[in-house]
């Protein structure tokens, strides 16, 4: 079982393959030499059920895995007892139209601790995501995996730790390890294969191998500054890392087989593929 490797949303170098619409996309990919695409929920989840579904059958027809980033605006961590029950009306939304493309994961900020203690934050978020997986279970909806994705900015909810204690709450959750966020906000930690070793150590240890070897990720190289993340990059940067060479040796010396999704500032596509041949060229013993 090989790891797979795409793009978060769309970037322009697909218009010279002939990308016009959504449903271009699994072809794209194809073309592309690539086998993930996470479509892009951030600002409300406005993908049409007929468009999901016909988007879900062609990407099968191409062996491109699918999942879903849910809108930024979920705070699962909110004081707010109202914007709790939103954020879990925008997983359910969210959870449908994943459903609808016939995938299975859907990818979820964990929230903000700004204005209250860390451990406060973790109780209010496991409880949102409780309540958020019996929502899914009632609604015949107990196969999408909630995803709780580690963030970049210090102020908020999203240290490697703290996703893992979401991810405890239950089996079917599966966590997003965004290296570059877990790198900016702690300010360039991650300086090769012993940084993410420890790392990939930890999930194993927390949630067991079985999840460790189908983890989702994001990854792309991130500015950042005091309070954490800036702004995405590219690739290219030298400045600023993670890079993502000592990371695939990890992942091959350990037989994973995670989703890499890459969220490079415009390369997400290229980069995506740089991943994926340095990944194979590890696997292929060259």
């Amino acid at each position: 079982m090989n790891a797979f490797f795409g793009p978060a949303g769309r970037d322009d170098s697909l218009n010279s393959l002939g990308y016009k619409t959504t449903l271009d996309i699994p072809r794209c990919m194809q073309e592309k030499g690539l086998d993930a695409f996470e479509y892009q929920c951030g600002r409300g989840v406005n993908v049409k059920t007929d468009v999901a579904k016909q988007l879900g059958s062609l990407a099968k027809e191409k062996n491109i895995r699918l999942s879903l980033h849910a809108p930024y605006y979920i705070s699962l961590s909110s004081v707010e007892a109202e914007k709790r029950d939103k954020s879990i009306d925008y997983i359910m939304q969210s959870a449908k139209a994943t459903d609808a493309m016939g995938a299975n994961r859907i990818i979820v900020h964990s929230g903000s601790c700004s204005k209250i203690t860390r451990e406060y934050a973790l109780e209010l978020a496991k409880d949102t995501l409780l309540r958020a997986r019996k929502a899914l279970d009632e609604s015949g909806l107990g196969h999408i995996h909630i995803c709780p994705e580690t963030m970049g900015k210090i102020n908020q909810l999203g240290t490697l730790s703290e996703v893992m204690e979401l991810c405890k709450i239950d089996d079917r959750m599966i966590p997003c390890i965004d290296f570059g966020h877990l790198n900016a906000r702690d300010l360039g930690i991650i300086k090769g294969e012993q940084e993410y070793a420890a790392i990939l150590d930890e999930i194993e240890n927390k949630l067991g191998a079985d999840r460790l070897k189908i983890f989702h990720s994001h990854f792309s190289k991130i500015e950042y500054t005091a309070g954490g993340e800036k702004q995405h990059l590219t690739f290219d940067d030298t400045q600023f890392g993670p890079d993502f060479e000592p990371l695939m040796n990890q992942v091959v010396k350990r037989n994973l087989a995670p989703t890499f999704i890459c969220e490079s500032a415009g390369t997400q596509s290229d980069d995506a593929l740089k991943m994926k041949q340095y990944y194979l060229k590890l696997k292929s013993g060259e």
